[in-house]
């Protein structure tokens, strides 16, 4: 082969691998990894809201700590450059603490809860359709369902029972990137920050009958995910 037809057989090659690459409308892409929420936690103080002390502020607040789960993407593109996408995961679980309150036996790990964060959003990829890296944005909107609340025993020996928390409804945004490996497997990451609000309540029938103490929770974490995917 003369290097004028070498020349021309690499410039073709060249041209027509990232063809395979591409991201094109009627894709269906599936992304799976290692999945991180790391709440911020900004609190209100805690008050009594119902007994006899309602109105008592307690002070102090409440902080969650983070969680690592499997996480599940399902993208379809509806265009070259636009996709919508569902973020799912198995369930994450955090521990819930109280601190710097005026009642001592408040303070220290209230308990623990679960949560699941469908998240459905609207992507876009704005490079060319026929690149192998493929950055993209996107916002949504995020329903966390917030279940299965357990109180630590060190709160039960304290008196504190029927640990309660809101499921939540937020806007959510992302920024991530596929990077084809081959024509259907690609490499992911992205970063996410979800609008997640709830109030938690907790009742302590021992420093006052029907006595019940909120605080509200800005959890608004930060979400990253890291993973491979298959593009069909």
């Amino acid at each position: 082969m003369n290097k004028s037809m070498l020349s021309a057989t690499l410039v073709a090659l060249a041209l027509a691998a990232p063809l395979a690459h591409a991201h094109e409308a009627g894709d269906i892409i599936l992304r799976a990894g290692a999945i991180t929420v790391n709440p911020k936690a900004d609190s209100s103080s805690v008050k009594v809201d119902q007994g006899p002390l309602a109105g008592t502020n307690l002070g102090g607040k409440a902080t969650m700590d983070s969680d690592t789960q499997l996480g599940l993407n399902f993208a379809y593109m509806l265009t070259n450059n636009w996709g919508i996408e569902l973020l799912a995961a198995t369930p994450f679980e955090h521990d819930v603490k109280l601190k710097g309150t005026a009642l001592p036996a408040a303070n220290g790990k209230l308990g623990s809860l679960k949560h699941l964060p469908p998240t459905l959003s609207v992507v876009y990829y704005p490079l060319d359709s026929k690149s192998a890296f493929q950055p993209y944005v996107g916002g949504g909107i995020n329903y966390t369902w917030i279940y299965d609340e357990s109180l630590s025993s060190e709160a039960k020996s304290a008196g504190f029972s029927n640990f309660k928390a809101k499921n939540s409804w937020g806007l959510a945004w992302q920024v991530g990137a596929d990077y084809m490996l081959t024509d259907n497997i690609l490499l992911n990451a992205q970063v996410r920050y979800i609008d997640i609000d709830t109030r938690a309540t907790v009742e302590n029938n021992s420093i006052a009958p029907g006595t019940r103490a909120k605080v509200n929770v800005d959890v608004d974490p930060f979400v990253y995910m890291v993973g491979l995917g298959y593009k069909f």
